[in-house]
């Protein structure tokens, strides 16, 4: 792990960000907001909300409330990002953020390791809707800039991979496709925002489930896409278009989710590897498969950039 002062900063953030009290008449937690139509003042107030972009104010239930804005803040503050946006799964959060940058005609490069349901929709929907893929060795690294063409618009990454955990290397990813104006996605659902900081590694947008670490508590369903302010717009304005939301009360469950998050994952952190280091010594298991386990495959880039490691794993009998 790095340094233990940037780990318990993040501590605070899981508990604190997002929470301002003068905004929630005095109460510590953000309300549950059930509401879809707001009232205005006055017509001529209601005409000037037509000028609010969704997202920026309350101007109708589906752009956001005020307890959905205060989590998207907090995971915003985790992760690093400028702004963040909610919606109803971690697939939607993936496949939702893909539609929102390519259009027909453009190239797509996606991690051979990725996530099984992303991967379909590269192979169904985006195929039909003429974007290609080509679906490139997760540990090419800046080796990847010789499969960019002059049509490839998005490098989709996810670190460690689905399954079979392969650590990218992000930094000479982003490199590299930052140099041909690519946009690089990662889903950073293993590490949670709590221990890999995508923006700092050059990421222009991070997905994840929220159902998974941060819920923490397996009753909700949830996804979340944080960018850059300059990746932001075009992602603001494909949400309004494609009507993505959360739910009131799965946005309450996953704030509360958060404020344990930096605790929870201690746990995930030490108890895993126990579990791993024990495989090890089990003749029934040829190979554990786990970025922090010297001798892995992916430990040295696992060391140099991650803040910790989740409890995910996998192993070959």
């Amino acid at each position: 792990m790095k340094n233990k002062s940037s780990f318990q900063s993040d501590k605070t953030v899981c508990t604190h960000a997002g929470r301002d009290p003068s905004l929630q008449n005095r109460a510590v937690n953000p309300p549950v907001y059930h509401a879809s139509t707001m009232v205005f003042e006055s017509y001529q107030a209601y005409v000037n909300s037509q000028t609010i972009r969704p997202g920026d104010g309350l101007t109708y239930g589906l752009h956001g409330t005020p307890s959905s804005y205060a989590f998207e803040t907090a995971i915003a503050q985790l992760e690093g990002g400028y702004r963040t946006r909610l919606c109803q799964s971690g697939l939607t959060a993936c496949t939702a953020t893909l539609l929102c940058y390519l259009s027909a005609g453009d190239h797509l490069l996606m991690t051979d390791s990725v996530y099984g349901p992303t991967r379909t929709f590269c192979t169904s929907m985006l195929k039909r809707l003429g974007v290609e893929t080509t679906f490139y060795d997760p540990l090419i690294g800046a080796d990847i800039a010789h499969l960019i063409r002059d049509n490839t618009k998005v490098i989709f990454t996810e670190s460690p991979g689905s399954w079979t955990f392969e650590v990218q290397d992000i930094p000479a990813i982003t490199k590299a496709a930052h140099e041909r104006n690519c946009l690089v996605i990662l889903d950073n659902t293993w590490a949670s925002g709590l221990y890999f900081k995508p923006f700092d590694h050059g990421v222009d947008v991070s997905v994840q489930a929220v159902t998974k670490y941060i819920s923490g508590h397996s009753d909700l369903l949830m996804g979340s896409v944080t960018t850059t302010e300059a990746a932001y717009s075009q992602l603001r304005n494909g949400w309004r278009d494609l009507g993505l939301c959360a739910a009131p009360d799965d946005v309450y469950l996953a704030s509360r989710g958060l404020r344990t998050l930096a605790n929870r994952l201690e746990t995930h952190h030490k108890n895993g590897l126990q579990v791993a280091e024990w495989l090890q010594t089990r003749p029934e298991v040829v190979k554990v498969i786990h970025p922090a386990l010297e001798g892995d495959t992916g430990h040295s880039i696992w060391k140099r950039d991650f803040l910790g490691a989740a409890s995910l794993f996998g192993f070959v009998m």
